[in-house]
């Protein structure tokens, strides 16, 4: 198609200023559906189809009739370009801030538009401001950028781009910058004015500083938005959460990911829109005032956030222009095949800017406090989920994706340059090594990696406790310095078939299942290493989650409602003592926060461990008996002589245990055990856990 006025009716025209506005006199305009139009009180005259043109002598303003009624319309081309030849470099080497230089950009008397697509035959923007003709406003390229002025489009108006591939075909795409989108199933971009949201915030943004985060109490309740409280929006689940969460001594909430996805049960790990906030639950000022309030109630908020993948739906990211645009050219390295999803071309400056700006954009205009980065496993190792001959070596001919490295170390890098006091999260599923070292000394330079390791093996032998089994369960205690860690029951382990904490535990009745899910979160808040619980296991939800019905609240008020009960009681205590307990968190990430008494009683299946804080501040004993037999004599090892306070009994009578202990406290002897010069007699009730701390 050589034709110029061919190309631009077929949106195909890199150049339609060239043909369209005002030249030498002359304005020429497409008005697809005009009758008649009129420019300086003239009758303008039809070219071909929808492109009329007429003398002018500087007036924009064209008179066009549509049936009865007639309207004013402005030349979009009248107005220049607001990208300089310096911010189109800057989006080819992936050096500026693409949320300032691309999408849609509303000023006074309509809406700049901008949209990288440099294979693109040609690019047209469309929606509510041309009643969605898909013709009167093709987009110029300059640089690989596609860019027009839309005279009369306004804030709140929906629009997509038609995009005319490399390849031929023609897509229509959401805008990859937007910063709000239709509520699904729809998918269109919405024009978005800058929010003028008042933060209340200023004090938290600053007492989040901190030297070490390794060294303060965190504990993390992950959510479901869609699913915790069905029927929630943003402000309404702003009260409740933090009302439940400060009930629980919860220090942050963990939200799977609130970035727009098209598919609802993906859980927002399929993101549609890297810039947009789901808006099955409102506007973005609307997720705004939920932070704001969780940062007014002493609550942290962290973001799952999904570098690794986007999905292939044909309104999204993959081929945008044609071409594989942000996902990889090479077959091989193009597709995740867990999750039938595209992986982003991390080797392209262009993309890693997007991703970028993505994770700055989340930290900035939210002000979220972490984000937790999903399937960093996926992105290191080019052979991840690929069997002989589905992955390309490197270079060298390891499986390394070392573009994944520079990636994730240049993102951990900005987030914590630009964003004092926000926590990088890595869930890495393998023995990488250096996630948790800082990028100066080789690393990727996460805060804190998920163990999850430490979940499969403390879940496998929950669900099955054995003499063995105590041996696997105590070496993660050996290796918890290796990284930083979260110790996560995540939403992984509650889905597609496994159950949750207290289904998947032994014994015939409810009551026997709590004891071990008590035990079991004892263990995980005295374990070295962060903490985070899923939605619904802190009262022992016996249902599987499901993402499209709620939780079932209603067991608290049931028959067995007192069990239930009972482990929710349990973990605030567990919050309450660790958040006021330097010896249960200041010593995390270091070895020295940790003394093991005992970790090979197979017979008795026991662990004990003493924690402690590095600056010294108290200690904390820590017993388990994981055996369905009460060992009413146990002799334990202590550092110290004297009285040791019983802090935590997780068979208490307040739990709905069944309140076997001691008595408040026991004293310790001059008699030595396990390499201690101390020792007490104690009474460890089965199933339960039994924290001591000098009096």
């Amino acid at each position: 198609m050589r034709d110029p006025i061919d190309r631009l009716l077929a949106g195909t025209h890199p150049r339609p200023d060239a043909l369209l506005g005002r030249h030498d006199g002359v304005l020429r305009a497409l008005l697809p559906g005009a009758d008649q139009a009129w420019i300086d009180g003239a009758e303008m005259r039809r070219i071909r189809g929808p492109l009329l043109e007429g003398t002018s002598t500087g007036d924009s303003m064209m008179q066009v009739r549509y049936g009865d009624h007639v309207q004013t319309v402005h030349d979009p081309y009248r107005v220049p370009s607001r990208l300089t030849d310096d911010d189109r470099r800057d989006i080819r080497l992936g050096a500026g801030n693409l949320v300032d230089l691309l999408g849609s950009f509303p000023v006074d008397d309509g809406v700049h538009f901008a949209v990288w697509a440099p294979n693109a035959r040609g690019v047209t923007v469309f929606g509510d401001f041309d009643s969605w003709g898909a013709g009167s406003f093709p987009m110029v390229l300059r640089a690989g950028v596609w860019e027009v002025f839309v005279p009369g489009a306004r804030i709140g108006d929906r629009y997509k781009y038609r995009v005319v591939g490399a390849d031929g075909l023609t897509r229509d795409k959401a805008d990859p910058l937007a910063h709000r989108t239709q509520r699904p199933p729809e998918t269109a971009s919405i024009v978005t004015a800058p929010s003028e949201f008042e933060w209340s915030d200023a004090t938290w943004l600053g007492d989040r500083v901190v030297e070490d985060h390794g060294r303060v109490p965190f504990s993390a309740y992950e959510v479901h938005l869609g699913s915790w409280r069905r029927g929630l929006d943003y402000r309404l689940a702003a009260r409740l959460l933090a009302d439940h969460l400060t009930d629980l001594n919860i220090t942050h909430v963990q939200l799977l990911p609130v970035t727009e996805h098209p598919y609802g049960p993906s859980w927002g790990y399929q993101v549609g829109s890297f810039f947009a906030p789901t808006a099955r639950f409102g506007e973005p000022d609307d997720l705004r005032f939920l932070v704001d309030h969780l940062h007014s109630r002493g609550l942290g908020v962290i973001l799952d956030w999904v570098p690794a993948h986007f999905p292939k739906d044909t309104f999204a990211l993959g081929e945008f222009d044609g071409t594989p645009l942000y996902e990889h050219a090479d077959p091989l390295r193009r597709d995740q095949p867990d999750w039938g999803t595209y992986a982003f071309n991390l080797g392209r400056d262009e993309v890693r800017a997007f991703l970028l700006a993505s994770a700055d954009y989340w930290c900035r205009e939210f002000h979220v406090d972490g984000l937790r980065v999903d399937a960093v496993a996926a992105m290191l190792y080019r052979d991840y989920s690929r069997g002989e001959g589905q992955w390309r070596p490197a270079a060298d001919g390891s499986h390394r994706n070392e573009e994944a490295v520079d990636f994730l170390s240049d993102l951990t890098d900005l987030v914590h340059d630009r964003h004092p006091g926000v926590m990088m999260i890595a869930e890495e599923s393998t023995a990488w090594p250096g996630v948790t070292t800082r990028t100066e000394d080789g690393g990727l330079g996460f805060d804190f990696k998920w163990d999850l390791g430490w979940m499969h093996t403390t879940l496998g032998h929950f669900a099955a406790p054995t003499g063995d089994g105590v041996l696997s369960l105590a070496a993660s205690l050996s290796e918890a310095s290796r990284e930083r860690y979260v110790l996560p029951l995540s939403h992984d382990e509650m889905v597609h078939g496994k159950g949750t904490l207290v289904s998947r535990m032994p014994g015939d009745d409810l009551r026997t299942r709590a004891d071990h899910v008590r035990t079991l979160l004892a263990y995980q808040w005295a374990h070295p290493g962060k903490k985070l619980l899923f939605m619904g296991q802190e009262f022992a939800q016996v249902d599987e989650w499901s993402d499209h019905r709620g939780l079932d609240w209603d067991l608290l008020h049931g028959d067995d409602g007192p069990v239930h009960r009972g482990v929710a009681a349990l973990v605030r205590d567990l919050g309450r003592l660790l958040r006021k307990t330097p010896a249960l968190y200041a010593g995390d990430c270091d070895a020295t926060g940790l003394d093991v008494l005992t970790a090979n009683d197979t017979s008795n299946q026991v662990i004990g461990f003493v924690r402690r804080a590095p600056a010294g501040d108290g200690l904390v004993a820590c017993l388990f008996n994981f055996s369905d037999a009460d060992l009413p004599d146990y002799r334990i090892g202590l550092p110290r002589g004297g009285c040791w306070v019983e802090v935590l009994n997780s068979g208490a009578l307040d739990y709905q245990g069944r309140g076997l202990g001691n008595f408040g406290a026991v004293d310790a002897e001059t008699r030595p055990s396990h390499g201690r010069p101390f020792s007490a007699s104690i009474t460890l009730p089965a199933r339960s856990s039994i924290w001591l701390v000098p009096a």
